[in-house]
């Protein structure tokens, strides 16, 4: 049996992303952890974008986090991850387009000549509606932990791990319980098991 191959980065928040959606769907590959700053040929010829994670089932090549997350559960989704998918994705979209600026523009100040409490100002926007979303249930979009939740947490996870004090002391508590509750899932602690770099010759790595 061919099994998928994952080209992942255990830290990268889009790869986390993945990572979760495989485990939930069952769905099986062979892992390929690559570094990113020594990226491997192989993966190179790989993926379109060069970036994690990617996906190569047979023909089919997927380099985007949320579409391997899509496929994935499309396959088997016995936690109905796919629920009120459109509420989801719209969550999703918001998240992976000015909050996720507003975060690198935070963290990474110096390559982007960005003023970060500028740049936290417009992550707030976001954090805050997560935070009045939150004040009437315990997930994003709806009653249990699904697609919106697994695609944005590890996105807050970075912002808040820039600095954890300041990101409780300006954020809602429902923010951050749900956080909270997040990384300490065994799912997370799953998903974040550390795997030397892949090379062409290396034994067999499968995830889940």
């Amino acid at each position: 049996m061919i099994l998928p191959i994952l080209y992942s980065f255990r830290r990268c928040p889009y790869a986390m992303r993945a990572r979760l959606a495989l485990v939930v769907s069952e769905v099986q590959t062979e892992l390929r952890e690559i570094l990113l700053r020594d990226k491997n040929p192989e993966f190179l010829a790989t993926s379109p974008s060069g970036t994690v994670p990617c996906v190569k089932d047979r023909d089919l090549v997927i380099d985007e986090s949320l579409d391997v997350m899509i496929w994935a559960l499309e396959q088997n989704d016995p936690l109905r991850w796919l629920e009120n998918r459109d509420t989801a994705l719209g969550l999703i979209s918001t998240a992976d387009g000015p909050f996720k600026a507003a975060l690198d523009r935070t963290k990474y100040q110096n390559r982007h000549q960005s003023d970060p409490t500028e740049e936290r100002a417009k992550a707030a926007v976001f954090l805050d509606e997560l935070n009045v979303r939150l004040a009437d249930t315990s997930y994003l979009a709806g009653d249990h932990f699904a697609l919106a939740d697994a695609a944005i947490a590890p996105f807050v996870r970075q912002f808040a791990n820039i600095d954890r004090p300041l990101f409780d002391e300006t954020n809602g508590p429902h923010l951050i319980k749900w956080l909270d509750q997040f990384l300490e899932m065994p799912l997370f602690a799953g998903i974040m098991t550390k795997y030397p770099p892949w090379q062409l010759d290396a034994n067999t790595v499968l995830f889940p």
